[in-house]
């Protein structure tokens, strides 16, 4: 299976000129970040494995590819959560159902003998499920393994970069837990090639401390907003900008993420108008487009005033 060679397109959007790496066209199993992120998994030869465990939410994006990598491994994937909603045991959608259906045994821990919450991480832990039968994968993929899909990665847009006629080429993409941006420094910096990003869960001095916590001492440069953004949440600006560069781009981008990047990248632009820029498309797609279902209906009910020109 190679999972390598993504397409490069460009693209307008209002006054910015960007080129798009299209991670999200991968595989359809195997796409953006958690493809790259989890590359060195699908290369590992040992026969001793039998089982993948991992954590995280129940429509993380880290759970369907890890459900199919599992799949063509031949090992059983235990994925735990630490709570699985009633309606959507009884109406399987997106991550959740694809997982499912690629055999996933998802175990949602809402609470110990004590009566008390107990995190994925934790239980894992403590009932010491890594052993030589078993690989356990960290949420999201913040592991070292990670980096040689990520290096990869850079290795695409080092050789895309030698063909064009630019200069100042910087990298955008939003970090949830870092891994990819952090990486991509990493192997970029070298070349002249800079990289942002921005925090999408937690603040700045969080994600600072998961680039640290992978023994790494230099990082990419991490842009912020003004105000705070709680991920998951729903926000204006965030719809606003998402359905603007559908509209304008013809191209889906995930909605938790990617919003928040864009708000940054806008201003950051403005006060750097010399430099082109390289957006990675990191996927999300399924998950997004269950997301939608609901909250585009709220946020369209709720925008419909502004759209109109109203308060």
């Amino acid at each position: 299976m190679k999972l390598s060679e993504s397409p490069v397109t460009q693209h307008q959007f209002g006054e910015l000129t960007f080129f798009l790496k299209r991670d999200d066209q991968l595989h359809s199993h195997f796409s953006g970040n958690k493809a790259r992120k989890f590359m060195s998994l699908l290369s590992l030869h040992n026969p001793k494995i039998t089982t993948l465990v991992a954590y995280g939410s129940a429509q993380a994006n880290s759970l369907y590819t890890l459900a199919a990598l599992a799949r063509i491994k031949g090992w059983q994937l235990d994925f735990y959560v630490d709570h699985l909603p009633n309606w959507l045991r009884e109406r399987p959608i997106g991550n959740y159902r694809g997982a499912l259906d690629l055999g996933a045994n998802i175990i949602a821990l809402n609470q110990d003998e004590s009566g008390e919450r107990i995190h994925p991480r934790d239980y894992i832990e403590q009932n010491q499920l890594a052993n030589e039968t078993t690989v356990v994968v960290p949420e999201g993929g913040r592991f070292r393994e990670a980096e040689e899909g990520v290096q990869q990665l850079a290795r695409e847009i080092l050789s895309w970069s030698r063909f064009q006629p630019m200069k100042h080429l910087t990298v955008a993409l939003p970090s949830g837990t870092g891994v990819t941006a952090l990486y991509l420094h990493k192997h970029l910096k070298p070349h002249g090639i800079e990289v942002i990003t921005c925090p999408c869960v937690g603040g700045k001095d969080y994600l600072i401390k998961q680039f640290e916590e992978l023994g790494e001492d230099d990082f990419p440069q991490v842009l912020e907003l003004n105000y705070k953004h709680h991920f998951g949440k729903l926000y204006h600006d965030d719809y606003l900008i998402w359905q603007s560069l559908l509209e304008k781009t013809s191209i889906e981008f995930d909605l938790l993420y990617d919003p928040m990047m864009w708000q940054c990248l806008v201003d950051w632009r403005k006060e750097h108008p010399e430099k082109t820029i390289l957006y990675v498309h990191q996927g999300g797609i399924l998950a997004t487009r269950v997301c939608c279902k609901v909250r585009t209906k709220i946020w369209s009910n709720w925008c419909k005033p502004t759209l109109l020109g109203k308060e």
